[in-house]
């Protein structure tokens, strides 16, 4: 097949929406991974490594492809990822802030899965490749994630601590009048 400006303009989508979601793994799963202990910590550490690994090597394959950067993509992108980290993961709990990240992990395989088909259907035999390998080493360390989910099961203290002491308000008995 050859490829189409709509094929182009899917995939200019689409890797903005890659470039977001590796990102996030490897910013927040960084994150994550100072608020926990153990099997989490070390399987998001692991997707965080390979994130940063993928945001490397994302730019010359965009270059070798002829598709944009994205800059005002990636300055979004960076905006709604500090606002997460200032508001939203200090207001949850661990637990499920973690599954929040594990949402987007699951997304990102999503994402890639995607531009795979639209680089089948395009003839685009580098990007195809790229995403062959992305899913080879990341779906693995994805499992990782989803199996250190039980760590929680066994440190529920752990897991229902927030950030902030929210609870802890949540549970005062009310004041006598």
């Amino acid at each position: 097949m050859k490829h189409t400006e709509t094929h182009r303009e899917l995939l200019v989508s689409l890797f903005g929406e890659l470039r977001q979601t590796e990102r996030s793994a490897e910013v927040h799963c960084a994150r994550e991974a100072r608020r926990l202990d153990g099997a989490p910590r070390e399987a998001l550490l692991a997707v965080s490594s390979h994130a940063a690994e993928i945001n490397r090597q994302l730019p010359d394959l965009l270059r070798t492809e002829s598709l944009p950067e994205g800059g005002l993509g990636r300055r979004i992108g960076s905006l709604l990822s500090t606002i997460r980290e200032v508001v939203a993961d200090r207001l949850i709990d661990r637990e499920r802030s973690y599954r929040a990240t594990l949402l987007g992990l699951r997304h990102g395989a999503d994402v890639i899965r995607m531009i795979r088909h639209v680089a089948d259907a395009s003839g685009r035999v580098e990007i195809g490749g790229f995403c062959t390998r992305w899913l080879h080493e990341r779906e693995p360390l994805v499992g990782r994630v989803e199996h250190a989910m039980s760590w929680f099961s066994h440190h529920p203290e752990d897991a229902i601590e927030a950030a902030l002491p929210w609870r802890a308000l949540r549970r005062r008995p009310p004041v006598p009048a």
